[in-house]
């Protein structure tokens, strides 16, 4: 996440899964929030802080979040020249365009329908990122009022209309058996605003959802911050109502395509993320094990999972709630995510072992992460 004021945005050494789904023939477009970068002064005004310069051949949507008060609504325009050439401006201040704001889901889903038929004959692909339900909510007039749970509801029940028009769009052009569909999230939910009676987004209380059975939500190393919903539907290939119980990441998405339209990855840099289309297409090929490691949100390592179990060794919260807990690199603590995924009971004393053999593979993990440093230059190691 980079905001708009920012003069760094996704560098162009970094290798997207447009570009390596572009180089294989794929078309591709983008529908909805980008907050990878913004042109502005700090970086000149650089075309390279948005979507077309990383793959994408056509976009629509925000430049960062709805809730920035600078927040634009952009599309990608071959005659365009705002804010930079190649683009134009559909509104801007979203906050207070309220009409724009509430029209985001479905402009993106009318767009994408549309990619879906102009594309049907060749290999495409179409990466969908709806701004809502990400504080503030707005829905538009067709579905206000048709839940019962309210505005969250109102706003749940369109993104799920819009997944369904997504689908039939698909089924219809006859090309659902050789599309793969990936829908999830990119965190929990924002859980700090739960008591929140006064906010910039008004009464909020109501508008956030919960992550239980996990702690916490969004901003947070628990796990109500990262357990999101992994469905892959592709009916010419998984066999229904397939359930792998083993964990994986977003970070696997990329791997994974490049695998199944065989294509390679870059061999010059570490890649986060395993190949894991053995699930997907029912084969006996191994794959990695998992292991995830967590940040908070100065971006330094913060907790290490491998297999079922997670070592602490910093706790982070938007709520500013340890829960009753310390967590330190000489005193880190342990979870068995699988048997206790409310992260209640510390295994640490009874696991010393295991504690030292995790520990030592987070630190190898940091150290590497700052040996191979960023496009943009050297990692700050964490303080300690």
């Amino acid at each position: 996440m980079i905001g708009p004021s920012a003069a760094r945005h996704t560098h162009t050494k970094e290798t997207t899964i447009a570009e390596a789904l572009q180089s294989q023939g794929y078309t591709t477009g983008m529908f909805g929030k980008w907050h990878l970068g913004t042109p502005n002064k700090g970086n000149n005004m650089s075309s390279d802080a948005l979507p077309l310069a990383h793959g994408f051949e056509s976009w629509i949507g925000t430049n960062v979040s709805h809730d920035y008060g600078s927040a634009m609504l952009l599309k990608s325009d071959p005659e365009g020249d705002d804010p930079i050439k190649g683009y134009s401006v559909i509104a801007k201040n979203l906050p207070s365009d309220i009409k724009a704001s509430e029209s985001l889901t479905g402009r993106y889903t009318e767009a994408v329908v549309e990619f879906i038929k102009k594309n049907k004959e060749k290999p495409f692909f179409a990466y969908i990122v709806h701004n809502q339900p990400h504080l503030g909510l707005f829905a538009s007039d067709k579905f206000k009022g048709v839940s019962r749970r309210g505005l969250l509801g109102d706003v749940m029940a369109e993104i799920d209309d819009s997944v369904g028009r997504v689908l039939d769009a698909v089924e219809k052009v006859g090309i659902s058996k050789n599309t793969l569909i990936i829908f999830s999230s990119d965190n929990g939910p924002w859980v700090k605003y739960r008591e929140s009676e006064k906010t910039k987004y008004g009464e909020a209380r109501m508008h956030v959802g919960y992550a239980m059975p996990f702690r916490d939500g969004k901003g947070s190393t628990w796990e109500g911050g990262h357990r999101v919903p992994g469905i892959f539907y592709w009916p010419g290939m998984i066999k229904p109502n397939t359930v792998i119980q083993n964990p994986m990441s977003t970070l696997d998405v990329l791997p994974t395509l490049v695998s199944i339209v065989g294509g390679e990855l870059p061999k010059d840099r570490s890649i986060d993320g395993r190949d894991v289309s053995p699930y997907l297409m029912s084969t006996k090929q191994a794959v990695p094990p998992f292991e995830f490691l967590y940040s908070y949100s100065d971006n330094k390592p913060s907790a290490l999972r491998v297999g079922p179990w997670k070592l602490h060794i910093r706790i982070g919260s938007q709520r500013g709630d340890n829960y009753g807990f310390k967590a330190f690199e000489d005193t880190p603590l342990l979870f068995q995510v699988e048997q206790d995924n409310s992260e209640r009971f510390d295994r640490a004393p009874e696991k010393l072992d295991l504690v030292s053999t995790l520990r030592e593979q987070l630190l190898k993990k940091e150290a590497q992460l700052i040996e191979e440093a960023s496009f943009w230059g050297p990692i700050r190691p964490r303080k300690k």
